[in-house]
């Protein structure tokens, strides 16, 4: 795991740090080494010790999780170190701009003053003092911690699928790395906050940053716009409500595909998604459930494990993707196969939706319009039309379209709504209309019937979005073997 892990880091940060190599060409000259040296992954590090004056065998901690995020800063701050870099300021600014700081350092009258590890004093802190190593290591670590938060904060992030709604495109227990540059990183809206937790101390109602100083929303330009089908991190809009009442960036991470983009017109009819009245491209790993029966002989369980099939026990469905269940109605003895699909035109009690999900409800009585809540006769596989809203699109409000973003105008909008009757107010002025004034998304789980999404507590705002999920950088299946949980034919997959 470490080594991939390693390896996955730097692939994705390989267009940054190829700006950094003439800076370590010239250094390791200066150095007395070859200029070349700086260009082999791994080796260029074992250079770095050695002009450090550390051991080799430090090289052991770049291959074990964290500890490299700790290893690869240190070596690179006794690095600079053995150039004079002694001030902190110095050493942040190397870390934050390496590519401007090393070339810089490689051109003008930096010299190589030796070993760091074995200095006998440094000019700082003055003749024969040598700081205590306690005191170097803290400082480290102070770097260490700046440079992990501003990477993922800003550049890339790891997350672990936790569950199997995204399946087979992710699977529970995939590793992989989210890119927060494809659309541009989101600023900390709280940014006075304890690094590393998602809001509070678990287990606790302790929160761990500071409400006393909010920033506005602000996001930094991207590389790419947000597409229908890309498979994106965000904040879960849910926990906006009791008894969380988080802040935007401190919600709980989702991973979902996006189906629908602002200002899109989106259905889903049998199953299958509809955007802007042409057919949604499927996902290539999703799934739906089906209803099968045999004819008294049981399916083998190892060919539902090569078909990818995952198994509910006790019941006579399975969840599977098209070209699964395409060659299980081939065996002999599966009698019939049909997808299950809710039916058309009426609601599922046992899988109520947006807007009229009680886990999830629009309002209490009293802001519906009359009181009264209208029933759209929409199920997980027959829902919409519906539209997403988009920034400066004026909805008129009536008593179909309010239900339908009353949460948009009031809790992501932040609006005061009342209702009177059949009368809205919004922020103490009578209205039947309403402009947006973020952009939203719709988003859906690839594992159809088994995925807590959009269906079930509508609009995904701008404002929650973290970023696009790249590749899988590692696979566990806590389920198998000791010996068989890495699924190796992962390993470095992109998500598509």
């Amino acid at each position: 795991m470490g080594i991939a892990y390693y390896i996955g880091v730097c692939i994705l940060a390989a267009p940054f740090l190829l700006l950094t190599l003439p800076g370590y060409w010239l250094l390791f000259k200066k150095a007395g080494r070859h200029g070349w040296e700086a260009l082999i992954p791994v080796y260029s590090s074992y250079v770095m010790l050695k002009i450090s004056g550390r051991p080799a065998w430090w090289l052991i901690w770049l291959f074990i999780p964290f500890f490299n995020y700790v290893i690869n800063v240190v070596i690179y701050i006794d690095f600079i170190k053995s150039y004079g870099k002694f001030k902190i300021r110095t050493q942040l600014a190397a870390i934050f701009l390496p590519f401007i700081y090393l070339l810089k350092w490689g051109v003008d009258d930096t010299r190589y003053l030796g070993a760091y590890a074995s200095m006998e004093f440094c000019d700082e802190y003055g003749k024969g003092v040598k700081r205590p190593a306690i005191i170097d290591w803290g400082i480290s670590l102070i770097c260490v911690l700046a440079a992990v938060i501003f990477v993922r904060t800003f550049i890339m992030e790891a997350y672990v699928m936790p569950s199997s709604s995204m399946e087979r495109t992710l699977l529970t227990g995939d590793c992989f790395f989210v890119s927060k540059l494809n659309y541009g990183a989101r600023v900390p809206m709280y940014p006075v906050s304890f690094p590393f937790t998602n809001g509070r101390i678990p287990q606790t109602n302790i929160k761990t940053y500071y409400d006393g100083l909010k920033l506005p929303y602000l996001r930094l330009p991207g590389f790419s716009a947000i597409k229908r089908g890309d498979v994106m991190v965000f904040n879960y809009p849910m926990d906006a409500d009791s008894p969380y009442y988080r802040p935007v960036d401190k919600r709980e991470n989702f991973i979902k595909r996006c189906q629908g983009a602002p200002g899109d017109t989106l259905c889903v009819v049998d199953g299958q998604v509809y955007v802007n009245s042409k057919t949604g491209p499927n996902p290539p790993g999703e799934q739906m459930e089906y209803n099968y029966t045999t004819n008294g002989v049981d399916l083998n369980p190892q060919i539902l494990d090569e078909l990818h099939i995952t198994l509910y026990e006790g019941h006579t469905y399975q969840a599977m993707t098209k070209e699964s269940a395409d060659k299980l109605k081939r065996y002999s003895n599966v009698k019939s196969l049909a997808a299950f699909i809710s039916p058309k035109g009426k609601s599922d009690p046992n899988s109520p939706v947006y807007p009229t999900n009680p886990v999830h409800p629009v309002g209490p009585p009293n802001m519906m319009l009359n009181g009264k809540q209208p029933d759209y006769k929409w199920s997980v596989d027959n829902y919409g039309p519906i539209i997403i809203p988009k920034k400066d699109w004026m909805v008129k409000l009536d008593s179909m379209s309010y239900p339908l973003y009353e949460r948009c105008i009031r809790t992501y909008e932040n609006n005061k709504i009342e209702v009177k009757g059949s009368d809205i107010f919004i922020n103490g002025k009578k209205t039947d209309s309403y402009t947006f004034k973020l952009n939203y998304y719709w988003m859906m789980g690839d594992n159809r019937h088994d995925s807590d999404d959009s269906r079930f507590w509508g609009f995904v705002p701008e404002d929650h979005i973290i970023g696009k999920a790249s590749f899988i950088w590692m696979s566990t299946d806590d389920k198998a073997s000791l010996f068989s949980q890495i699924r190796w034919d992962r390993l470095f997959k992109g998500i598509n």
